[in-house]
């Protein structure tokens, strides 16, 4: 296992090492260059992150699709480049079972994000370069940022500090629009501070390391702590954070590069959008709330991390991919053993592949109802397909293959109306609301009746042996003989 990166800056360097960074060393427009690049990139075979070092107009560089390939994810959990989707999963899901790792808080001089200080004349595009990601996005967006607010009726319990991705909207040089949807856990927390009339305290980091950017997009409980996780998925080394300038509560990563601090204002709510989002189309306008901005600080000579967001695959899709699994395989492996794997990477979890287990006829619906009451699944899943344990759920060609030779549309199929939806999603009409469907293509079990039974096909003797073979000799590798394997 390679050494895990704890800062942006130590992934980027690994990123070059490992031949997945390109520099762009001559001035670029900001448009449409850097959203162009970035969905050149995840079009490419390659998927580099994309560094840019000179923006015109702006003094501060940029870097995008940092998460933007399976390669880089492999890297990010300190394994091989080359490690296969499946592998990786079961890593992150051995590792969420050391949670939790608690964060180290360090002093102030010790953090590098707090190497400047900006409290007078905030402007912030002086130190971000901002950019439309996409041409009819509404405005310049953050798109990565992992936004910090705490419960405001106990604001010292480090468990009920959120650090959540949301869509940011710059609407002037010292104020921001963020989307507060009502499943957030943002959300609940300024229902809190609004019931008492109070601003809620926001802090803003950009640049993280690159697990807690990940930790900050993973849908976990309420009261689980992003930092301590991030600390598990670091294979046990803690998080370093720091206390926030304009509120005691709040805690950011040490090592970010840029921290944003301010305010939710209290009872006011604006325009923002259009953008591009993450099931690849553009969103309408929607009164959200907005931010404050009282302070930066920053490291010396800080960098600029936005991601691209377009139709799949892109950047956001590999960053949301497995953190959405693991939480979803370990909900119901809590109450349904049987459950072997969950494949949820295909747009934030709307479409969900299980495989189990039949203990029982009808187990397999029985496991979508599951996945369907959990607080991710209830809005975002809409379709779901459960196979038998035997079959891959990260290996399409074996699900197709499962859903061809085992579903009986008139049986096997399940729609269920007015069930609660993801306002993003274009075909959920009215926003918020959708019907979810549920495919069966496990093998019917007793009491089922399964009227046409078959045997399978099992791989020839030796198959494993010349995978092995055949794996190192793709590699380069160099095997003079069956019998050294």
């Amino acid at each position: 296992m390679a050494k895990i990166s704890c800062s942006l800056r130590e992934f980027l360097q690994v990123l070059e090492e490992e031949e997945m960074l390109l520099r762009v060393t001559e001035e670029v427009s900001p448009e449409p260059d850097i959203g162009a690049a970035g969905r050149a990139a995840a079009n490419s075979a390659w998927k580099p992150a994309v560094y840019f070092e000179k923006i015109k107009g702006y003094t501060t560089p940029v870097v995008t699709n940092v998460h933007g390939s399976w390669k880089s994810h492999a890297l990010m959990l300190g394994m091989d480049k080359d490690t296969p989707v499946k592998e990786q999963f079961f890593e992150l899901n051995r590792r969420w079972d050391k949670y939790p790792v608690e964060p180290v808080i360090v002093k102030r001089e010790e953090a590098p994000c707090k190497e400047n200080i900006i409290t007078e004349n905030i402007d912030l595009f002086r130190v971000l370069s901002p950019y439309r990601i996409n041409d009819q996005d509404g405005g310049f967006f953050l798109s990565k940022a992992a936004v910090v607010t705490g419960d405001p009726e106990c604001p010292e319990d480090l468990h009920k500090l959120n650090v959540g991705t949301y869509r940011i909207q710059i609407k002037d040089r010292d104020r921001v629009g963020i989307q507060a949807l009502a499943f957030h856990d943002i959300a609940v927390q300024l229902e809190k501070a609004e019931s008492l009339n109070q601003s809620l305290p926001v802090a803003i980091a950009l640049g993280n390391a690159p697990l807690v950017t990940f930790m900050a997009s993973t849908p976990i409980a309420y009261d689980q702590s992003e930092y301590a996780f991030a600390g598990a998925l670091q294979n046990g080394k803690p998080v370093e954070i720091v206390q926030a300038d304009t509120c005691e509560h709040l805690y950011v990563p040490a090592s970010s590069e840029i921290i944003l601090e301010g305010y939710v204002i209290p009872r006011v709510r604006k325009v923002e959008g259009p953008f591009g989002e993450f099931p690849g189309s553009y969103s309408g306008c929607r009164l959200q709330c907005e931010i404050q901005i009282t302070r930066i600080t920053h490291r010396n000579q800080p960098i600029f991390e936005n991601l691209y967001l377009g139709i799949p695959w892109t950047e956001i899709d590999y960053l949301m991919a497995l953190n959405t699994s693991v939480p979803l395989y370990k909900q119901l492996k809590e109450s349904m053993p049987e459950v072997v794997a969950v494949n949820a990477m295909y747009t934030h979890g709307m479409g969900v592949i299980i495989s189990t287990k039949c203990r029982y006829g009808g187990y397999g619906k029985g496991v979508a109802f599951r996945l369907l009451s959990t607080p991710h699944g209830m809005p975002y899943s809409k379709i779901v397909i459960v196979v038998d344990e035997y079959v891959d759920p990260f290996n399409l060609e074996q699900v197709m293959w499962a859903v061809t030779t085992r579903v009986r549309p008139d049986k096997d199929v399940a729609v269920i109306p007015n069930c609660p939806g993801m306002p993003l999603d274009p075909s959920s009409v009215p926003a918020g609301m959708h019907s979810k469907m549920i495919i069966d293509a496990t093998t019917p079990v007793p009491p089922e009746p399964n009227p046409r039974e078959v045997e399978l096909l099992k791989p020839p003797a030796s198959t494993e042996k010349w995978e092995k073979f055949i794996n190192e000799f793709s590699k380069g590798g160099t095997v003079s003989g069956m019998s050294e394997m």
